[in-house]
């Protein structure tokens, strides 16, 4: 069992609180409520505190119709990793939020030990990582009986994403059950409201373009701290690989938004790849 490191801070930590707060958020009126769920190969949703990123996460998760198995790929931010490739897997069990347990799909996660190299079991990865888990309740409402493969990346080189996006790629091609593959990332973090913007507008562009390796390079070299860059490019490529065309920008904000302050922002993306 792996349980909650984040709860009462980045989302409430009761039951109620919770389930109230989310659902508020998918059904805000002229946002995220006004949209319609459908079927999805891939997503781009970010994971700070809900008060800065819940409305626009909520506009990805209002979008999705979420089948039973999500693949969560999500950055490390702890610095702690044990799997020899840089691809920490939490193989088996279940993570626990305040809303219940969310069982991992042990079947999938054997699968994809065996795809791929790159990919080790490794709880210390997750034990304090947030970026998984802050999904998790948007999840649990939308789909009570969703089983999750939660992945930590500790690399950000095009050629891990690539490998690792063939592997995904084709693991869900042949699954019997529908998948979805769910990148969890924040956008550039604390610069100014205007540079944060530019910057997270390079970086959108590249990901509606579904070109990984570009959404890379910008980050590298006009310097933007997306943190799930590795992530979002690894699902970016697993999902042309299983057909993508395009990658729908459904929402973006900024922390400033919200706190009024434009000094030092942090970006938030929602995108769908249908």
């Amino acid at each position: 069992m792996r349980t909650p490191a984040v709860s009462g801070r980045f989302y409430p930590g009761t039951a109620a609180e919770l389930e109230r707060t989310v659902r508020d958020l998918l059904d805000a009126p002229g946002g995220a409520g006004d949209t319609r769920a459908t079927p999805a190969r891939a997503a781009l949703a970010p994971h700070a505190g809900y008060p800065y990123s819940g409305p626009t996460a909520a506009h990805v998760f209002a979008r999705l119709e979420i089948p039973p198995v999500v693949v969560i790929l999500a950055p490390n931010h702890t610095g702690r990793c044990q799997a020899p490739g840089g691809a920490s897997l939490w193989e088996a069990g279940a993570f626990r939020t305040p809303l219940g347990d969310v069982r991992v799909d042990a079947e999938f996660a054997a699968a994809l030990l065996e795809a791929s190299p790159l990919v080790g079991r490794d709880h210390a990865a997750h034990e304090g990582e947030h970026a998984v888990e802050v999904e998790l309740p948007f999840l649990q409402l939308k789909r009570a009986d969703v089983r999750i493969v939660p992945l930590v990346l500790a690399w950000d080189a095009w050629e891990g994403c690539a490998r690792l996006a063939e592997a995904l790629a084709g693991l869900v091609a042949r699954w019997p059950d529908p998948v979805l593959l769910l990148a969890s990332s924040d956008l550039n973090h604390y610069e100014p409201a205007a540079t944060s913007e530019r910057k997270d507008r390079r970086a959108l562009e590249a990901v509606a373009a579904l070109d990984g390796a570009e959404l890379l390079a910008r980050c590298r070299g006009e310097r933007i701290s997306m943190c799930g860059r590795a992530p979002a490019a690894t699902v970016l490529a697993a999902a042309r690989l299983l057909g993508a065309t395009r990658a729908d920008v459904v929402h973006y904000s900024h922390s400033g938004m919200v706190t009024g302050d434009d000094d030092a922002v942090v970006g938030y993306g929602g995108v769908v790849i249908p």
